[in-house]
């Protein structure tokens, strides 16, 4: 039988947002969302140098890591920063960049 290594839930999750803000243009929307109530995809869209092909693909990563949501008001659809998994992945990088790290010396140059 095979020792398989198990991550905890909150390695899970802070390695789905890490992943889900691992494109700058995933941080630009974020940054655009976090400013906006709410905001449609066009709005979105014209903040960004990208196609809107690429905008929809971008939004559907941080919608599937739930750092985004999104209603359907045809024809558009309205996005808003999911304000619970912002503060909850804000939270698990806080912590994870606040871990004390043990003095070694292994042998790296700066």
């Amino acid at each position: 039988m095979e020792n398989k290594k198990v991550y905890t839930e909150k390695q899970e999750r802070i390695a789905r947002f890490a992943k889900a803000l691992g494109h700058p243009a995933r941080i630009a929307i974020m940054q655009f969302l976090a400013k906006q109530e709410q905001c449609y995809f066009g709005d979105i869209h014209e903040e960004l140098p990208i196609a809107k092909a690429t905008v929809s693909q971008h939004l559907t990563e941080l919608k599937d890591a739930g750092l985004i949501q999104g209603t359907i008001e045809m024809p558009k659809v309205r996005y808003c920063i999911n304000r619970d998994n912002w503060m909850l992945a804000k939270m698990l990088f806080q912590e994870f960049f606040s871990q004390e790290m043990t003095k070694s010396d292994c042998g790296c140059s700066k």
